[in-house]
């Protein structure tokens, strides 16, 4: 799918269903004359739903349908039938979609499992029928209720994307190269920041008999947390990730002040990141031989790192193995 089709937020305006009214009817035939009440019910409005969609990875397709509206509930009949419930209106999502409040900021609910559905608005109650108010001192109700309104209102809907591992960097860090070679994904590559312009998500094979999404974030730049660069446009995909993988490159000036800052702008964001697994990778490390790497070691950050080069597939396999290993602990 072309970039310009990932769509990572719409606000909404959805309308649930009036209840149908509740039926006055006073039961007639050729032998009933004057007979007591019998009307039905009415039927419940319908409601707007969402519901979880794996195949979907975008918003895509409500970006240019704001207004969602369901079905009304039809009114009771006579014989104590109830009216048809108004038709619920699906809103289909894809894993990982928030849905906020726009006034308050509040988030209402979160899709996180396929299958999943949530009644966003409930559609109006429909009336009772005059069938459900005689009494021994009113055999004759000539009235009924009317079915309640249904409830109208404004949502947010963004999107984060779910993925084991998320690739963090500056642009050019080598990130969708990474992506390309450990996967089937096969994202736009280019030597100018800013290539990749929406997340990608792969599959990444380990060793043939299990897997794991990875997910390359648009490059972070230094204020990204206060809107620079691409902003808080991506940051909010990185929440969603279990494990982060930080990708310096070995022609870095300063690879342990450099994942500084990318920790300092994710820590910015939302301080939560921080309690997240965090792995480095040195990446373009056919640039270094064996000699400056042991020089390079001793000066990166305190956490578990592996060299690796996309270009010559050189410790591919041992990131995969340290992925796996910290993906599996509890």
């Amino acid at each position: 799918m072309a970039n310009s089709n990932f769509v990572d937020y719409v606000k909404i305006h959805c309308r649930s269903g009036k209840g149908g009214a509740g039926s006055k009817h006073l039961h007639r035939d050729n032998w009933t004359s004057k007979g007591g009440p019998d009307g039905g019910d009415g039927g419940r409005g319908g409601h707007i739903i969402l519901r979880a969609n794996p195949q979907m990875w975008t918003l895509l397709h409500l970006k240019y349908k704001r207004h969602v509206r369901a079905g009304h509930g039809e009114s009771g009949g006579k014989q104590t039938s109830t009216g048809k419930s108004g038709e619920d209106a699906y809103i289909d999502v894809p894993l990982g979609t928030v849905v906020r409040d726009p006034e308050s900021g509040e988030v209402i609910t979160e899709i996180t499992s396929p299958g999943e559905e949530f009644i966003l608005l409930k559609g109006g109650r429909g009336g009772l029928g005059n069938n459900h108010f005689k009494s021994s001192t009113m055999q004759t109700p000539r009235f009924a209720q009317p079915g309640e309104d249904g409830t109208e209102a404004w949502r947010i809907l963004e999107l984060k994307v779910l993925a084991d591992v998320g690739l963090v960097g500056f642009p050019n860090a080598g990130k969708s190269t990474l992506l390309s070679v450990v996967s089937a994904a096969k994202p736009e590559i280019a030597d100018y920041a800013f290539t990749t312009l929406v997340p990608n998500l792969g599959i990444v094979d380990y060793r043939g008999e299990d897997s794991f999404v990875m997910a390359d974030i648009p490059g972070i730049i230094e204020g990204a947390s206060k809107g620079k660069g691409l902003g808080l446009r991506f940051l909010r995909h990185i929440e969603r990730n279990s494990l982060l993988l930080f990708l310096v490159p070995a022609d870095s000036p300063d690879i342990a002040k450099e994942y500084a800052v990318l920790l300092a702008e994710l820590e910015a964001h939302n301080p939560e990141l921080l309690d997240k697994t965090r792995l480095l990778a040195v990446s373009k490390s056919d640039l270094l031989d064996e000699e400056l790497k042991d020089e390079i070691r001793p000066t990166l950050p305190d956490l578990p790192h592996v060299f690796i080069s996309a270009v010559t597939q050189s410790g591919i396999s041992e990131l995969k193995d340290l992925i796996k290993k910290h993906l599996s602990r509890p």
